[in-house]
């Protein structure tokens, strides 16, 4: 392609839109345009790019026998209905597209195609004989983000290549899993980047298990934890681990003691003398569920950790049949305008205890009539510890569990695992923490659609039994900008060579010199030939501007047909390390090429 030709457009400032690094040069290099909030043009460069990541994803895909199809983007409502998860996605995550058409229907723009797909199976899925069975699509979804943000990264619309297995039994879904594992891996590496896999929560989704896939990036807005034996990583979302030991309390009997202005743990453990280990906090959070019914709930946590919302929230949700509600609609800890609407008299926030009476909760219809008390691990065993005496300005010390205090029944692990904690398959071994972008995510699903919207078949004994399902998802569109987030420079993008939108630039400093032309055209017929994909810059800039551009928008090698031309050679100048080599004109093509396959072959 001759750049003289192609609507390329290059911006010498960050544009004011964009927030790291890759948002920016994806702009000023001309890939991306905005159009609105969270939606983008991919222009020429930016659509080869993602040509050449959706091809190295078919190829994985197709070579694990999985089948290549499209889906509806239109999806009507009553299948989302049925799976029970119109309501998350409509009103709890409010992230779907939805919309009623001129028959009064409702519909929505696909943010994931698990019901449409179990809709397929159903009606077509008939024997064991089928099983398994896996089909995928590489196509664009929506998704109506609150706060779109960092470009590509966390847009509206956005390219995905989102797959479903279909199993007998789950044996049958964990070797497509394993499956999938590989064929991630294997992405991610052909594409030249460095990633993590993680354990990963579920989220609306669902299943017993799931790994995300982690570019390995300082602006991830994920957290990874691992441990440097390899053995252990997860999303913090999902990471358990080892808290450091509680300090033995140095209160040996049980009283209560004025604590002024002390509604915080710090100023608390201040106050007392004390290790934020030796108390007992308490958090209040107000759960709402799909049938309307308010909950307030109370954790009990160590005073030196943090409660983890996703984790209460998986806890919340499975406990939403005791609520007569199938899925939890949101989780917030109440402002004073939230208290009030449930509230029988004022908290006593910051002096709260674990056994703070239930009469505090006005009798509503809707508001369940006592506090759901949960007491998380880290509080489980401590003895003679400090919490809040249920009276502004009041602490109790020396209370002990059984004794001054009932122990709640549900014992849950809602803490967030931090970097410094101790592992737990290994104590030795302490916990690092990395950021990352989720760029894949993979998921054993089990039955839960196809029990929810009927989708069986028949086994070996004629018996019908639910379809046990498997779902594989990985961002087309994010991978591409996650590339430039981990390899980039002052000057611009570095590409790796795998996905690059060409391999090469022919740089032509002067156009009206006419040995440099013809040298120009001759190098970049042959490149082209010879399967290395190449740019001609023959337009009618500065020689500076044009060499800048090369940079910007990250060709991985450029030829310069300069002042050298007159020897019979030309420079060759590799992107990513900016090492520079003069060539004999006949030596072009088989150097740039080596440098290609070698590229791509260790990526």
């Amino acid at each position: 392609m001759r750049l003289s030709k192609m609507l390329f457009v290059t911006l010498r400032e960050d544009p004011a839109e964009a927030e790291i690094p890759s948002h920016k040069l994806m702009l000023r290099a001309g890939y991306i345009r905005r159009i609105s909030s969270g939606v983008f043009a991919y222009l020429p460069l930016m659509l080869r790019v993602l040509n050449k990541v959706s091809n190295i994803v078919r190829e994985e895909m197709n070579a694990t026998g999985a089948q290549e199809c499209l889906l509806p983007q239109l999806q009507p409502a009553d299948l989302w209905q049925q799976s029970g998860r119109w309501d998350t996605y409509t009103k709890a995550e409010g992230i779907m597209f939805a919309l009623t058409d001129r028959r009064q229907q409702e519909v929505a723009l696909g943010p994931t195609h698990e019901e449409v797909i179990t809709a397929v199976a159903r009606d077509m899925v008939r024997s064991y004989r089928q099983l398994p069975t896996h089909l995928y699509q590489i196509q664009t979804k929506f998704r109506d983000e609150i706060r779109p943000r960092f470009g590509l990264m966390r847009g509206r619309e956005f390219i995905m290549k989102d797959g479903y297995s279909f199993h007998g039994d789950m044996d049958s879904l964990r070797a497509t899993y394993d499956d999938m594992y590989t064929a991630y891996s294997n992405v991610l590496s052909r594409c030249g980047l460095k990633f993590r896999a993680v354990e990963a929560d579920s989220g609306a989704i669902g299943g017993s298990g799931s790994h995300e896939f982690m570019v390995l990036a300082e602006a991830g807005e994920d957290e990874v934890l691992y441990t440097e034996d390899g053995q252990y990583a997860a999303n913090v979302e999902k990471a358990v681990s080892l808290p450091v030991d509680a300090v033995p309390s140095e209160f040996s009997e049980c009283k209560k003691l004025e604590t002024p202005n002390t509604s915080t743990i710090e100023t608390m453990a201040k106050f007392l003398d004390c290790s934020p280990t030796q108390i007992v906090k308490n958090v209040l959070y107000q759960a709402v569920y799909d049938n309307g019914k308010t909950v307030l709930v109370l954790i009990n946590i160590r005073g030196d950790q943090d409660v983890n919302d996703t984790k209460l929230q998986n806890t919340l949700t499975n406990l939403a049949a005791n609520y007569d509600a199938s899925t939890l609609l949101s989780l917030e800890v109440p402002a004073p305008e939230a208290q009030s609407k449930w509230a029988a008299k004022p908290l006593p926030l910051g002096y709260i205890a674990p056994d703070i009476a239930d009469d505090y909760i006005q009798k509503q219809k809707n508001v369940a009539s006592k506090f759901l008390r949960l007491v998380d691990n880290t509080a489980v065993d401590l003895k003679n510890f400090a919490t809040g005496a249920n009276e502004k300005g009041y602490h109790v010390v020396g209370a002990n569990w059984g004794q001054e205090f009932e122990l709640p029944e549900l014992v849950v692990d809602v803490r967030n695992a931090t970097a410094g904690d101790r592992a737990v398959h290994d104590p030795s071994q302490q916990i690092q923490t990395a950021r990352g972008i989720e760029i894949g995510h993979i998921f054993q699903l089990g039955t839960k659609y196809s029990q929810a919207m009927g989708a069986t078949y028949t086994d070996e004994n004629g018996k019908s039994q639910p379809l046990v399902m498997g779902c594989y998802g990985i961002g087309v569109s994010r991978l591409a900008q996650a590339a430039v987030e981990q390899s980039y420079d002052k000057n611009g993008i570095i590409w790796p060579v795998a996905i690059a939108p060409y391999h090469a630039v022919v740089v032509v400093p002067n156009i009206n010199d006419e040995a440099q032309m013809a040298a120009a055209e001759q190098l970049y017929t042959e490149l082209n030939a010879a399967g290395v994909e190449t740019l001609l810059d023959d337009r009618k800039e500065r020689a500076g501007v044009k060499f800048k551009d090369s940079e910007l928008i990250g060709i991985p090698f450029r030829v310069v047909t300069g002042r050298s031309l007159k020897e019979g050679k030309v420079e060759a100048v590799k992107r990513a390390n900016g090492e520079s080599v003069d060539l004999a004109l006949d030596q072009v093509v088989s150097t740039v090429k080596q440098w290609v396959d070698e590229a791509v072959k260790s990526e």
